[in-house]
């Protein structure tokens, strides 16, 4: 194939993502209907199936397809974290951002969607686990153990500390949000406030002595 047919392909095939997303999230998986992916595409429902073999290819392509956003939250951690002198601040910096990250609306409707369709495509769930969150928590765990080879943290699992960190910070908006719908039952103050508790908590278990240099709370 050219290179210019083959751009054009590309950008046919991420047009009709881009128009199927919103229907999957809005209607589910069964609800979702080809004919009116290929309105929102402004294309023929053929074209439609030219690219997608099938209503479950486009989903399971659409899903996996936001595993690409933990590049950004991976980049987060390591720009928070590695050259880190005042760990409180920069933790609860990296709180707030990620916490932001992962309520926004359409994340949360994602999320929901992912879980809903879980035992339909149980392999696609996992892989979307694997490759977004778990990943990130993979990179927060190597920041960690970098942090404790600065005296910054004390760790015996790093791996453990990053689940610890991230349940301490998501436990009671996500969990809250995914029963109640929607994602606005959070105010700013409300998120910078769960953030600041999260790091506070997590630096009292895991934060370095007193004779280190991270403080053990936020001030």
């Amino acid at each position: 194939m050219a290179p210019e047919e083959d751009g054009r392909t590309a950008r046919k095939r991420r047009q009709i993502m881009d128009a199927a997303r919103p229907v999957f999230l809005r209607n589910g998986y069964v609800g979702a209907s080809m004919d009116e992916v290929a309105a929102l595409a402004a294309v023929s429902k053929q074209t439609v199936y030219k690219h997608f073999t099938d209503k479950e290819q486009l989903f399971t392509s659409i899903i996996l397809d936001t595993t690409t956003q933990v590049d950004g939250l991976a980049k987060l951690i390591t720009a928070a974290l590695d050259d880190s002198e005042d760990l409180a601040e920069d933790l609860g910096e990296l709180a707030r951002q990620f916490l932001g990250a992962l309520m926004r609306p359409d994340v949360l409707r994602l999320r929901r969607l992912v879980i809903a369709e879980a035992d339909r495509f149980p392999d696609l769930g996992r892989t979307w686990y694997q490759q977004g969150f778990e990943r990130s928590l993979e990179t927060l765990a190597a920041a960690f153990e970098r942090l404790a080879g600065r005296g910054l943290l004390r760790l015996d699992d790093a791996e453990l500390a990053a689940q610890h960190f991230v349940g301490l910070l998501l436990w009671i908006p996500v969990n809250k949000v995914m029963f109640w719908g929607g994602g606005d039952h959070y105010t700013e103050a409300d998120l910078e406030r769960l953030s600041e508790a999260a790091v506070a908590a997590f630096l009292r278990a895991y934060g370095a002595s007193p004779t280190g240099r991270a403080r053990s709370d936020i001030s």
